[in-house]
């Protein structure tokens, strides 16, 4: 048995665009939908979404039987934390509300066992092991490792570079959302001001050496962001999806038919 290869930080040095969803709803059918529709990566969102380490497992090994990486966005970046979810199988790991360089060092070395770091040692009771059926797991399990940090705020944005240049750090993700919150423009992800912050953050990010991730609210921002060179890009949310695509359901029906005969019911 061997140690899983990290295919989305592989991908990561390639070519090719990736384009994911986030994900929200801790249902593993709807992980499968997800997980089964053509996406490079899907996104477990243990921030914002309601997923707890149980569920966050369940999805895991749900997502396994799909030819589509996993992210697992953390609720922060505490070491305990992250040592559990590393340890219940993911392999990347999103870090949000990364305002420094000393912030991204220390999720780094939580991600990593010693030398390079932290991480505590429990093979045993790990589904990332194999429960220590994996030889040389905890030798190998560093290099599998795919550590992202979220800059989201006016003072990441300032310390960008030095984050970016952090060793160990795979790839900066700038979340448009609480960024625009930030420099004023609450709810506005599609501000110009915002949109040229981002194009400016993803640009400082590619020339640290390091690659660039966003989640973008429209085609048009999609294109955007990918034109100035964001490599990875969060093109929906199963909540947004399913909320828009049951309203306008609803809409099509109850506020247009209400009182009608529908022909064919």
């Amino acid at each position: 048995m061997q140690i899983p290869s990290n295919k989305f930080k592989e991908a990561l040095q390639g070519d090719k665009k990736l384009f994911g969803i986030f994900m929200g709803i801790p249902n593993t059918t709807v992980g499968e939908l997800c997980a089964g529709a053509g996406f490079d990566w899907v996104l477990i969102d243990g921030e914002h979404g309601t997923f707890d380490l149980q569920s966050i497992l369940a999805h895991l090994q749900t997502i396994a039987a799909y030819p589509v990486s996993a992210i697992v966005r953390v609720v922060e970046g505490q070491t305990a934390i992250i040592k559990q979810v590393l340890d219940v199988g993911a392999q990347t790991v999103l870090v949000p509300m990364v305002d420094t360089a000393e912030q991204a060092e220390q999720i780094v070395r939580a991600c990593k066992y010693p030398p390079q770091g932290i991480r505590g040692l429990g093979t045993a009771l790990a589904r990332a092991s194999q429960w220590n059926r994996i030889p040389d797991y905890l030798h190998k399990a560093n290099d599998e490792v795919c550590v992202i940090v979220q800059i989201e705020t006016v003072t990441a944005l300032k310390n960008i570079d030095a984050i970016s240049a952090v060793e160990g750090v795979d790839a900066v993700f700038i979340g448009p959302s609480d960024l625009s919150a930030s420099m004023g423009y609450v709810g506005q992800q599609n501000h110009p001001e915002v949109v040229a912050t981002v194009c400016k953050g993803i640009k400082s990010i590619q020339a640290a050496g390091k690659q660039a991730g966003v989640l973008a609210v429209t085609k048009d921002l999609v294109v955007k962001y990918s034109d100035v060179g964001a490599k990875f890009i969060g093109v929906g949310v199963d909540t947004a999806i399913f909320s828009n695509a049951t309203k306008k359901l609803a809409a099509d029906f109850v506020e247009e038919l209400d009182g009608k005969e529908l022909a064919g019911y």
